[in-house]
Parts: structure tokens; C-alpha cells; sequence
């Protein structure tokens, strides 16, 4: 099960590059169900995910980079790339900072994944995480490599 809350993150107050990070490329050859093909950095992962917002059923499956090219055509969307960069947070959480490039430059969102529901709704964000866009489905990776960067709603 994963359990995470997004975030739309307008600056970051300091430098990431001294944290650990992963470039990612990612496209969908289903949406329904999502089926996720991902490349990060040399690793190759199918990933299957449930329906929800905050909270949902995740398999993934290793590939071979074979195995990850011959899927690849199959792909239904263009590809959302983006660096993710790990920032530890207190009591072992971490922030998955992701800087989007091509289609979605611009856009930097940040997640974290929390153990249970109940830690999730506690969580209170650094103010540098920016609008809550966990139950926005405009903001799933699904809907960017869709439709783009959303327009901001005030």
C-alpha cells in the first residue's frame, strides 16, 4: 500500500544538489488500469497502481532493459521526465523533491510517503512544500503527462 501527500512547490530554500538523487523517466502503457513503465537512472520497474488519491495499491515488477524497450512502444502517453532528489525530513521521512524538465519544466512538486493514514493526516509540511495538491487529480502523473502543467486555480 502507498500512502503519500503531494505538494506544489513554488522554491526551494536551499541547494538540492547535496542530496542524493534519481533521473526519472516514466510513461503510462495503461490508464486504466495504470500500468507505469519507469526508467531510474539504470533500473527498469513495471509498476501496476490502484485507484485513490492518498492512498493506493502498488506492485511493482524489475525489467530488464529489454524487457523495459519492447514495453515502451506500447506506451499511451508521452514521457513525464524529472530529477527526484531525497531530502531527509524528522522522524525518518523523507521528501521526494521533483524538478520536471521538457513539457513540464517549470513544475516542481514534492511528495512524501508516510507508513499509515493515520501518520499522513498528522503530517504537518515545512512551508517551503507549498498548496496541498494530494487530492488534486490534475496534479497526478497520469494527468501531467496527459494534459500538461495545470493552470493554477486561486
Amino acid at each position: 500500500m502507498e500512502i503519500e501527500r503531494k505538494f506544489l512547490t513554488k522554491e526551494v530554500p536551499f541547494s538540492l544538489n547535496v542530496y542524493p538523487s534519481h533521473q526519472i523517466s516514466q510513461c503510462y502503457i495503461s490508464l486504466s488500469p495504470t500500468i507505469r513503465l519507469r526508467r531510474q537512472d539504470q533500473d527498469f520497474i513495471l509498476t501496476v497502481k490502484g485507484k485513490g488519491l492518498m492512498a493506493k495499491e502498488e506492485f511493482e515488477l524489475p525489467l530488464s532493459r529489454e524487457e523495459y524497450e519492447k514495453l515502451l512502444e506500447k506506451a499511451e502517453t508521452p514521457p513525464v521526465e524529472k530529477r527526484r532528489y531525497l531530502v531527509p525530513l524528522e522522524n525518518g521521512l523523507t521528501a521526494e523533491v521533483d524538478i520536471y524538465e521538457g513539457p513540464l519544466l517549470g513544475l516542481t512538486t514534492t511528495e512524501v510517503e508516510f507508513t499509515s493514514m493515520e501518520e499522513a493526516k498528522a503530517f504537518v509540511p515545512p512551508q517551503w512544500f507549498g498548496k496541498d495538491v494530494t487530492m488534486d487529480k490534475a496534479y497526478k502523473n497520469t494527468a501531467l503527462a496527459l494534459y500538461g502543467i495545470p493552470e493554477e486555480k486561486e
